[in-house]
């Protein structure tokens, strides 16, 4: 096994990660309210979060998408105020660590920042109420940098279902077909991620640019849904998109999911949101974890969601999403961005080639995102901004 770690260092130091979703803005907010004297994350930071600098750096990481999530239980300018913090957040870190840091924007960015040695830094809004049924607002968080939105989070919202709520819609309502449009027009990626299976399916109906799943794994290894169907995941190829693996154990390991759901109620007994990730949330979570083992999974848990989307979607189609400081539980060998060289060494030793590994960790991505930069082209041309409401086409 050293001889293929070995390995996958090599590769991915030519052949970085580009990650699909962190959530670091996100875990900075709720334990230091931003204050980032309080994280310092030049420094070893692995006694309150999975991501720091050094570990960035020993992962391989050179790109990533940062979330500039905020609850779905957030609504109208509530939401929109947060995500503008959650940006705001983002700057701050592009700002204080300039050596490391590269803001990037557009596919060049992030091969000027891979050339350059540095993490190319890109943001992803989670949840489509982040703009609060507004496709000005939409445009506006374009125009602050970021390039991909999740349509949904844990919630239905008034123009989209989510994978984990009841749907409300079958889908896209109008107004959501005209959000994956617009999105389209500007140069927005679209991510499925939290997305219901109709939703998936209509957004890649509608959509004339590649879409991506910044953080889903396979439905059929893990009957999970948050995961893709391989219906939706074969018909990537003809969309261009790619589907980023996930690590949340209970997303990637069957006998995890159960183990969730109870983990998940212990946290409402405590009068704790589920996803709470302060220090009181997470000694709640390993105090139950202590009490209750949880199901282990490991890199080769992941490898074989992986091997599966491959043979589904293609090589082409692929990507890796971590979803570090979006949850408190990892697989072993992956509990930090640090782990990504042994993720990489488990599929090298299942006979991944070296062409392949590049296209999982670094290409695929940078191609989606230069194939909807041409697709914005060719479409701004044509048509100018959207001034349609949901009350105009939802009724």
């Amino acid at each position: 096994m050293s001889d293929l770690l070995a390995r996958a260092r090599a590769l991915l130091a030519e052949h970085p990660v580009v990650d699909g979703h962190n959530d670091l803005p996100w875990a900075l907010r709720v334990q230091v309210g931003y204050d980032l004297d309080r994280r310092d994350i030049a420094t070893d930071q692995s006694a309150h979060l999975n991501t720091d600098l050094p570990r960035l750096r020993a992962g391989g990481v050179g790109a990533q998408f940062w979330s500039v999530y905020t609850r779905s239980d957030f609504a109208g300018d509530e939401a929109v105020s947060s995500t503008l913090e959650q940006i705001d957040a983002v700057r701050q870190l592009l700002d204080r660590y300039p050596a490391d840091l590269a803001p990037a924007t557009t596919a060049d960015d992030m091969e000027r920042a891979r050339a350059e040695g540095r993490i190319a830094s890109l943001m992803g809004a989670e949840g489509g109420h982040s703009i609060n049924n507004s496709l000005a607002t939409l445009r506006a968080l374009y125009a602050l940098g970021v390039r991909y939105m999740t349509l949904t989070h844990n919630d239905t919202i008034d123009w989209a279902d989510s994978a984990t709520d009841e749907p409300r819609h079958q889908g896209l309502s109008a107004f959501g077909e005209e959000v994956v449009r617009e999105m389209n027009r500007i140069g927005m990626l679209v991510d499925l991620s939290h997305v219901s299976p109709d939703t998936m399916r209509d957004a890649l109906r509608v959509s004339e640019a590649p879409v991506i799943f910044s953080h889903s794994s396979a439905r059929a290894v893990c009957d999970h849904p948050r995961n893709i169907p391989d219906d939706v995941l074969a018909a990537l190829p003809a969309n261009g998109g790619v589907a980023m693996a996930t690590f949340v154990p209970n997303f990637v390991l069957p006998e995890a999911v159960e183990w969730a759901r109870r983990a998940d109620a212990n946290m409402n007994a405590h009068g704790l949101h589920r996803l709470d990730t302060t220090e009181a949330g997470l000694r709640v979570q390993h105090a139950f974890a202590e009490a209750h083992p949880r199901p282990l999974a490991t890199c080769a848990t992941v490898a074989d969601h992986l091997d599966h989307m491959r043979e589904v979607a293609g090589v082409d189609h692929i990507g890796l999403g971590g979803d570090f400081d979006g949850t408190t539980f990892f697989p072993e060998g992956l509990d930090s961005v640090a782990g990504y060289p042994h993720l990489i060494a488990e599929l090298l030793g299942r006979g991944w080639s070296d062409a392949d590994v590049a296209k999982l960790t670094w290409h695929n991505a940078v191609r989606v995102l230069r194939e909807a930069e041409a697709v914005a082209a060719k479409l701004s041309a044509t048509r100018g901004p959207s001034i349609a409401t949901i009350a105009t086409l939802d009724g």
